[in-house]
C-alpha cells in the first residue's frame, strides 16, 4: 500500500478544480440542515486538533476560510465548502476522541456522523486524517470499522509530517499502511501531507479532483 502517486494531467486537474477561490456554504448543527445532494462531496475526519481545518485551508489557498483552533474538539458541526464553478463540496466533519466531552456532546456526535455517512449518496471518499506525530490510535481504529460498516471508501491521509523526521515519517506509514490493509473500505493509497510545507497538497487536490470525477450524481 505506498504512497499515492499521481500522473502530471491528474496533478493538473487537482490544480485547475482548487483554482478559484472556494466558498464558505453552511454549518449543519444536525441533518436537518445538511444541503441537498447534489454534485460529489468528500469528507475529511480525524482526531480533535489533527489539523483537518489547516489541511483545508491549505487545499484552497485561503487560510481563513475553514476556522482553526487551539482548543481540541472545536468543530462541532458538519461545515460546508463549495468549490465556485462545480458542484463539489468539501465537509469538514466534527473532531472525535476528545476525552473532555461531555457524553451527550459525544452521543450527539455519533448520530450526527453516522447519519451523514449513511445518508449521503453522492459522498464518494472521507479522508480520515491521522497525526504523522502519534499513527493510529484506538478511537481511530474505531472510525475506521465505522466506515467499514456504513460502506463508506475512506484514504489515510498523513498530517504534520514535517513534524518528524524522515525514517519517522517512513516508520509511520508503514504502521499506518499495515493497519489499512485490515481494512476493506480503505482505499489502497495513502498521502502524507504538511499544511504549513505544502508536502503532498498538490496530491491531495489530485485524488479529490479524481473522486468529484467519479462520484457526480
Amino acid at each position: 500500500m505506498p504512497q499515492a502517486e499521481y500522473s502530471p494531467e491528474e496533478l493538473a486537474a487537482g490544480e485547475a478544480l482548487f483554482r478559484s477561490a472556494w466558498v464558505f456554504v453552511l454549518s449543519a448543527p444536525s441533518l436537518e440542515f445538511v444541503p441537498p445532494m447534489q454534485g460529489a462531496e468528500v469528507a475529511f475526519a480525524g482526531r480533535s486538533n489533527v489539523g483537518k481545518s489547516s489541511l483545508i485551508n491549505a487545499l484552497v489557498r485561503h487560510h481563513g476560510l475553514a476556522r482553526t483552533s487551539n482548543t481540541p474538539g472545536r468543530t462541532q458541526e458538519l461545515n460546508y465548502f463549495r468549490s465556485p464553478d462545480r458542484d463539489v463540496f468539501l465537509v469538514d466533519m466534527p473532531g472525535y476522541g476528545f476525552a473532555q466531552a461531555p457524553k451527550e456532546k459525544v452521543r450527539a456526535w455519533g448520530e450526527l456522523v453516522r447519519g451523514f455517512l449513511l445518508g449521503r449518496q453522492n459522498l464518494g471518499r472521507v479522508f480520515l486524517l491521522i497525526d504523522a506525530r502519534h499513527g493510529i490510535k484506538k478511537v481511530d481504529l474505531e472510525i475506521m470499522e465505522l466506515l467499514d460498516t456504513c460502506a463508506v471508501s475512506y484514504q489515510a491521509v498523513l498530517t504534520k509530517a514535517d513534524k518528524i523526521k524522515p525514517h519517522e515519517l517512513a516508520q509511520v506509514i508503514r504502521e499506518t499502511e499495515a493497519a489499512l490493509a485490515k481494512h476493506p473500505a480503505a482505499y489502497p493509497f495513502l498521502i502524507a501531507t504538511s499544511s504549513e510545507t505544502g508536502l503532498g497538497i498538490e496530491d491531495l487536490r489530485a485524488a479529490i479532483a479524481q473522486v468529484a470525477e467519479q462520484h457526480r450524481v
